[in-house]
């Protein structure tokens, strides 16, 4: 086999050391040196590690992914070489290879012969865009499990508050939480506070907040209240701080939430993890397969099994179903249109992926071409497969007991 690099290095990292394994060849058939050493994962080691590379006028480095003791190896290395992220799963299934040596060694190697893929990491403004949004996403996480706690508190201490209002945390519920933190237990003093729509239900409100509230469930609301406030406003800074961050993409942004079902929030996701260059990615079918947003291949002895979905980016995922469940509720829209007619045949759940999918898909070509979103038509999928349509509609009604003869309808000229 032929050799593609003739320096390269194949990094295997840890949390305290990294070993390297410099590969070169010095004349086309010659035999390879090969040199291997160890430094730790310090900035200063890394430093000599990275002079250590330059020495050795190394091109091409690759290193496994490993958790995130890879970051700082890249970051380090990222302006002086080309890189290569590698997926362990991608080259870990040889046997009588697991040292941290024979690691190292087997990635040089595999690099030198042009056999590593090399995962999709992006640029240092997305990098941390991304950080900022799935920081943000785990605080909105966080805070539904504390509204779900408080909910819980309260229905041990027998506050049926959820069964009469809507939101327990609006205006009206927040306003009487605060009042049962504080010591007032009065029923009617509680129902008293509901504002707007909620005072129509003044004597369900009453009855509703008539419970055992003793002192532990005083310290669980008032502390969970605290939670959520902390939460709130931690969300809050999160999100000047992405808008600022997202200035130099507003233009994509405002491009995004063109298609049906895609909100700000979900456009700033789908920049934070894809960017906004989609010359990295060769189609957006290749896009969708990246994201795990298309089905796998599972076929046997000349069998199409059903293929489920492969591990892709669960933060772009997440919010891709998000979008998809959304367009699916839209009226007028290609996009409500497919959702509906698939999830006849799959379900809902199944639906909203595919939804998704073609969410990324025409996101993708929207980055790519700098457009707008241009609506298609609640009939698109049927005119695009009307054949299909055809021969469907024609089977249901043979099944129905039904001889059907078609005939073509001239179009005006």
């Amino acid at each position: 086999m032929e050799r593609l690099i003739e320096r390269c290095c194949g990094l295997d990292v840890h949390k305290a050391t990294v070993s390297a394994c410099v590969r070169v060849t010095q004349q086309p058939g010659s035999k390879v040196e090969q040199e291997v050493r160890t430094f730790a994962t310090t900035t200063a080691d890394l430093l000599a590690l990275r002079d250590w590379l330059i020495e050795q006028r190394v091109t091409h480095a690759a290193m496994e992914a490993t958790g995130v003791y890879w970051k700082p190896v890249y970051y380090v290395l990222e302006s002086d070489f080309e890189l290569l992220l590698v997926n362990p799963a991608h080259f870990k299934q040889v046997p009588g290879r697991k040292t941290d040596v024979a690691d190292c060694a087997w990635l040089a190697q595999l690099l030198q012969y042009g056999l590593l893929r090399a995962s999709f990491v992006p640029p240092a403004p997305i990098r941390e865009l991304r950080d900022l949004t799935r920081y943000r996403k785990s605080l909105t996480e966080e805070r539904s499990r504390a509204a779900n706690r408080l909910h819980k508190v309260l229905q041990d201490a027998g506050i049926k508050l959820s069964s009469v209002a809507t939101d327990t945390l609006g205006v009206s519920g927040r306003s009487m939480l605060t009042a049962l933190a504080a010591g007032t237990t009065d029923p009617a003093l509680l129902a008293e506070l509901a504002r707007g729509k909620l005072r129509k239900k003044l004597p369900e409100l009453r009855q509703a907040l008539a419970g055992r509230f003793g002192s532990h469930h005083r310290f669980m609301v008032s502390r969970l209240l605290a939670d959520i406030d902390y939460l709130e406003e931690a969300g809050t800074e999160l999100s000047k701080r992405i808008e600022e961050l997202l200035a130099p993409f507003a233009a994509t942004v405002e491009r995004l939430i063109t298609i049906p079902g895609v909100q700000r929030r979900t456009a700033e996701v789908v920049v934070a993890e894809i960017g906004a260059d989609m010359s990295r990615f060769p189609s957006a079918a290749h896009l969708s397969s990246w994201a795990g947003m298309c089905p796998g291949n599972h076929e046997s002895a000349g069998k199409r099994r059903s293929g489920k979905t492969r591990r892709g980016n669960r933060w772009l995922r997440t919010a891709l179903v998000e979008a998809g469940s959304a367009a699916g509720r839209t009226k007028h829209t290609a996009l409500g249109a497919r959702y509906r007619r698939l999830r006849a045949h799959v379900g809902h759940q199944r639906a909203v992926l595919a939804v998704g999918r073609n969410v990324l898909e025409i996101a993708y070509h929207l980055m790519a071409e700098a457009t707008t979103y241009r609506e298609l038509g609640t009939d698109y999928f049927d005119r695009y497969r009307a054949e299909r349509l055809k021969r469907r509609s024609l089977d249901q009604l043979r099944r129905l007991g039904y001889q059907v003869t078609l005939t073509q309808i001239p179009t005006a000229a």
